[in-house]
């Protein structure tokens, strides 16, 4: 059964080329406008709490590195953010936090894209590198109901297939120590692979291809800023670059 089809059988009513229920369904689910927040600005809550929940700085410039927009229009979803939706506060030094309102909203966007994108893969099978732009296009037309039987089909999963904690699943992220920090000559388990390049399917693919995901190991070898981090398994070697050492986050084994 296609992905379309079986929401259509899930919800019993025509689903469009965007995945979400037709909207003259009486029952319909209501999306962004003046009694939420719009698709843009539930994307940066989805960052700000990304930042917050790895204890990294939540200010401006950061998000607009992470958005890959101009400070200008970051400040412009903030304004509404905070003044009108009421979902953020920022201090005198920009430091941007939720309230409670905020938090509960956000955690519930983090959560449902997790558990939808764990679903794709073990339910539906959709290839790896697809997951999350499948995941934002279903997101905001998951019902209460439709959410439910997701999570009766993947069970009480801890983390998305990326490795990162699915809330009320998992208390925290795991993976203390980044590939390019490793110790050289040590034993590298991969667990996790950052929120940012969820976004790059062409990273993603390297990855896969490379069998650099979440419970693959390796003997770590040389490390250079300018020509990367060296990985060595049985019958195989691997010179990855910084950029790629950056994104993978794992356990050292002594």
């Amino acid at each position: 059964m296609s992905l379309k089809r079986f929401f259509e059988y899930q919800w019993g009513q025509p689903v469009t080329e965007s995945g979400r229920a037709r909207s003259d369904h009486p029952r319909r689910r209501h999306h962004a406008g003046e009694e939420g927040p719009t698709a843009k600005e539930r994307e940066y809550l989805e960052v700000i709490y990304y930042l917050a929940a790895r204890s990294e700085p939540v200010i401006a410039a950061r998000l607009a590195r992470w958005m890959g927009v101009q400070p200008p229009t970051v400040t412009h979803v903030l304004q509404q953010l905070e003044d009108k939706k009421k979902l953020i506060t920022r201090d005198a030094r920009g430091e941007i936090r939720f309230t409670p309102e905020g938090f509960t909203l956000a955690e519930a966007m983090v959560r449902r894209h997790r558990i939808l994108e764990r679903f794709l893969v073990d339910v539906m099978g959709i290839p790896w590198h697809l997951i999350h732009e499948e995941a934002v296009r279903l997101e905001y037309a998951l019902s209460p109901v439709m959410e439910a039987r997701i999570i009766s089909l993947v069970g009480a999963s801890p983390t998305c297939p990326h490795g990162n904690p699915i809330p009320g699943n998992a208390e925290g992220y795991d993976g203390s120590t980044r590939l390019d920090q490793a110790t050289p000559g040590s034993t590298f388990v991969v667990k996790r692979i950052v929120e940012e390049a969820e976004e790059d399917t062409d990273l993603i693919c390297y990855l896969q291809r490379n069998d650099l995901v979440p419970g693959a190991s390796f003997i770590v070898g040389d490390i250079s800023p300018t020509s990367g981090v060296t990985l060595t398994r049985p019958g195989e070697s691997l010179t990855v670059s910084s950029k790629v050492a950056e994104i993978l986050w794992g356990e050292v084994l002594a």
